[in-house]
């Protein structure tokens, strides 16, 4: 909307030369960022004060580490205010144009949707159950698959491809699109089939594992300022066409415009942890992890870094890891490989405080995170 009135209306129309700083990208991000974060700041005591009116509070599961049941009644569905601190920036300062942009607003909003019915039937139920496993997996799988059909009809004009970029294999780049099917009219659909359960497995996996994260004070949220940041930076290389060609990148203009997007995701994470931080006054709920989670998926997939993802997001990766083994090994052995899942739960039980455990995963997340920046160049 600013890019709109102040660039393509103001400098072009009245040539004020300063308006042009706003054409760059790096600008706008900056700016972005900033919005979203002050955003954040501002609005966050009225959000937490209004929850608390509603009695929007958390329900702390009976059978989790026992220090965690004297936050019981904190006011939860803080993402709310999350989501909102990353659309409006974005709606602000990116080029509305952008195909790329819709797509990562709207996937951001809809996981959010679900995570607010999540959260809305645990607060109406006053208990901690929500939607059924079935129905929630359900919501996450159609909205992933939406996500991956509009990919596929800008793939369809040439706008985007489907193939994957393999760390360390430059030149290996498989495709995910049966190409001899791509051409019949009334069958198109089916040479994308590889690509849809692809993004629906990426998505789903980001939503949930951000979702498992979010356990301790500070934690999801912290490591996703990180996670962020890094996408920050790989959708601005992929967008310029220098950066593009020198790391061996698949070049593609009009993803850059999302760097916005993702500056104000780090803007509004970094604003929801000052009332998330130990101890939080605000949780984020369902609707801000699934919606985090969805956001941070949905860009890898449209910056072609779905097998980056794993460094890029490492902590919740191993959070959600910790949680698939657990349930495996109690199914197959009836024993248990940690004390508790997930995992930051294993290290309370194991006498760290909480304190010590959040800093330390975000210590791991940002050498996860450096690790996947430096494998640009290793390709």
């Amino acid at each position: 909307m600013l890019y709109w009135l102040l660039y393509e209306k103001l400098f072009h129309y009245l040539n004020f030369t300063p308006f042009r700083i706003f054409r760059y990208l790096t600008f706008r991000t900056a700016f972005s960022s900033l919005t979203a974060m002050f955003m954040g700041l501002i609005i966050g005591p009225a959000v937490i004060r209004r929850l608390r009116e509603f009695q929007i509070s958390q329900y702390i599961r009976e059978e989790g580490p026992k220090s965690h049941q004297k936050k019981s009644g904190t006011p939860t569905m803080g993402g709310v205010l999350i989501t909102i601190a990353i659309i409006i920036p974005t709606l602000l300062w990116a080029d509305l144009t952008n195909k790329f942009v819709w797509i990562a607003m709207l996937a951001t909003i809809a996981f959010g949707a679900i995570g607010f019915a999540d959260d809305y039937l645990k607060v109406a139920n006053r208990r901690n159950l929500g939607l059924t496993a079935r129905s929630k997996m359900g919501y996450l799988i159609l909205v992933s698959v939406l996500v991956a059909m509009a990919l596929v009809l800008i793939q369809r004009h040439g706008a985007y491809n489907t193939h994957l970029i393999v760390p360390f294999a430059k030149n290996f780049r498989p495709n995910l699109e049966f190409e001899h099917l791509a051409t019949y009219p009334h069958i198109w659909i089916l040479a994308y089939v590889p690509f849809l359960a692809f993004v629906a497995v990426v998505l789903v996996g980001s939503s949930n594992a951000v979702n498992l994260t979010d356990g301790l004070d500070g934690l999801a949220i912290g490591c996703t300022v990180i996670a962020a940041g890094a996408l920050t930076v790989l959708t601005y290389v992929s967008g310029h066409a220098q950066f593009a060609d020198y790391l061996g990148l698949s070049r593609m203009p009009e993803v850059g415009e999302l760097s916005i997007f993702c500056g104000a995701m780090v803007g509004s994470a970094i604003g929801f942890l000052w009332y998330n931080a130990h101890p939080a006054e605000v949780f984020m709920g369902d609707v801000g992890s699934l919606a985090l989670g969805g956001a941070i998926g949905t860009v890898a997939v449209i910056i072609k870094q779905e097998l980056l993802l794993p460094f890029i997001g490492g902590i919740f990766v191993l959070e959600a890891l910790s949680v698939i083994l657990q349930v495996g090994s109690y199914k197959l052995r009836k024993k248990r490989i940690f004390k508790m899942a997930p995992l930051h739960h294993h290290f309370e039980l194991l006498g760290w405080s909480e304190s010590k455990i959040i800093v330390r995963f975000w210590i791991a997340s940002l050498v996860f995170a450096l690790f996947a920046l430096t494998t640009l160049k290793l390709r």
